[in-house]
């Protein structure tokens, strides 16, 4: 079961776009890694406290799909959800929405719920949990509370 999708509005910056007056591609993937780095920091565990317990957590997978693009002062929300938890690994969905200027929306929505806006692209990415010395480790030794609170996140107990 995936957790409740967080929400992150942000405005696309000039710098972001390409000469075609469209955001480029890669961006999207940095706004995933906004979007799960704003959802650890909003459960209460933002990276710099995961990264001081030693641990790392590089992404092994990524998938995106592009549905339309967005532009130059566009106002999207990068909504993303914890969908898959293990001792090793991560998983997070990820959605890029375009949203209107006077739109404001929540922090959190259902995992089943209606996000706001018009879906630009989706994916996800998939990590794994490493220690200092690039080793994997496994979350539920290295850091029992947060383990936990990433299970409770994911519907998980």
């Amino acid at each position: 079961m995936a957790s409740h999708w967080h929400l992150f509005p942000l405005r696309v910056r000039y710098q972001e776009t390409d000469r075609m007056d469209v955001v480029f591609y890669a961006n999207y993937v940095t706004w995933f890694e906004i979007g799960r780095t704003e959802f650890i920091r909003h459960a209460g565990w933002p990276y710099r406290k995961v990264e001081d317990a030693g641990l790392l957590l590089p992404v092994v997978d990524l998938n995106v799909r592009y549905e339309q693009p967005a532009r130059y002062d566009d106002r999207i929300v990068i909504c993303t959800r914890l969908r898959e938890v293990s001792p090793l690994r991560l998983n997070f969905d990820s959605q890029v929405r375009l949203i209107g200027e006077d739109e404001q929306p929540p922090a959190t929505a259902d995992a089943d719920g209606q996000l706001p806006g018009r879906l630009l692209a989706a994916g996800g990415t998939g990590h794994v949990w490493l220690n200092r010395d690039w080793k994997p480790t496994r979350l539920d030794r290295a850091a029992p509370e947060l383990y936990a609170l990433l299970r409770r996140l994911a519907g998980g107990g």
